[in-house]
């Protein structure tokens, strides 16, 4: 009977190498989900499990941000934020789809973003108003209307890279998910080897400047050997571009991990989530996509398209 009293052993802790590679092979499943439904070759089955996914990512994603701000002790307006970043996502893909006006339009779809964020700004201000208890009306709409920001507006430029206009946006975007892992999976090995110089120890104290060297050359090298074998599926692409992209596109991935640790760490919490245990949260997965999709969605539209 006395042994009913011994607390159980507690679960060793997992090393960093261990949580890296189950992030990633977490990561290669969800894109691998998406990208076999991309190239599957019916429209029906490729653009509505795609919006599915990334619903679900938004919603998820979301639903952490905004957990993570509640444990920092910011008000938000949680249930109001989670269904306006749904509604963003799938009215965004309603019109990059041509369901709703034009579907070779960005403009078009800029100007239903520009204007679904008023009306949510002006939803914000109204919800105050008739919160009883809340007084802290501007924290809790900024903060709301961030985690919209964050997320799902994030996260809809990965949208309007697949559906891009006059494109194969399958290729382009599997282009960006790829040059983006590698950017980590560069940062983890150069980092873990040789790593010696930290960058930001107070945010992020694994990450060092030799990691961040890792991260760019890893990623140009897989961007130029992408592209040399992809060309005919983007015609606008050459060395050129492959090495401007391979640069950026490492850089803000580092930039946008750093992001997240200093949300994570302001919160004092070690993962953004507990959706995959041992591993972390929706937007430990993301966090270097985030800040990459309208860098590549930008260099699209306004360098490649014009080339």
């Amino acid at each position: 009977m006395a042994d009913q009293n011994i607390p159980a052993t507690p679960a060793p802790a997992l090393s960093k190498k261990q949580i890296f590679f189950r992030r990633l092979s977490s990561f290669l499943f969800l894109w691998t989900v998406i990208l076999t439904a991309l190239f599957s070759g019916n429209k029906l089955l490729s653009d509505y499990v795609f919006l599915v996914v990334m619903v679900l990512l938004a919603w998820a994603g979301l639903v952490e941000f905004y957990g993570i701000a509640e444990k920092r002790g910011l008000v938000c307006f949680k249930k109001l934020g989670v269904i306006g970043g749904i509604l963003l996502m799938v009215g965004t893909f309603y019109h990059l789809t041509g369901k709703l006006g034009l579907s070779n339009s960005p403009a078009r779809v800029n100007d239903f973003e520009t204007s679904f964020l008023i009306l949510f700004v002006l939803g914000l201000c109204v919800r105050q108003f008739v919160s009883k208890s809340n007084t802290a009306g501007i924290l809790a709409i900024s903060v709301t209307l961030f985690g919209l920001m964050y997320v799902p507006w994030l996260l809809n430029f990965i949208q309007k890279i697949n559906f891009f206009p006059n494109v194969d946006g399958h290729f382009y975007l599997l282009y960006f998910v790829l040059i983006t892992k590698f950017s980590d999976t560069g940062a983890y090995a150069v980092g873990s080897l040789i790593g010696k110089h930290k960058m930001i120890p107070r945010i992020s104290p694994g990450k060092t400047w030799e990691g961040f060297g890792g991260a760019i050359v890893v990623s140009t090298l897989a961007s130029l050997v992408f592209v040399h074998f992809a060309h005919n599926k983007m015609p606008a692409m050459n060395w050129v571009h492959a090495i401007i992209l391979g640069v950026l596109l490492s850089s803000a991935a580092v930039v946008g991990d750093l992001i997240e640790s200093l949300f994570k760490r302001e919160a004092g919490v070690k993962d953004s989530g507990k959706l995959f245990p041992g591993i972390g949260g929706i937007l430990d997965l993301l966090d270097s996509l985030l800040f990459n999709a309208p860098i590549m969605y930008l260099y699209l539209r306004h360098v490649l398209q014009t080339s």
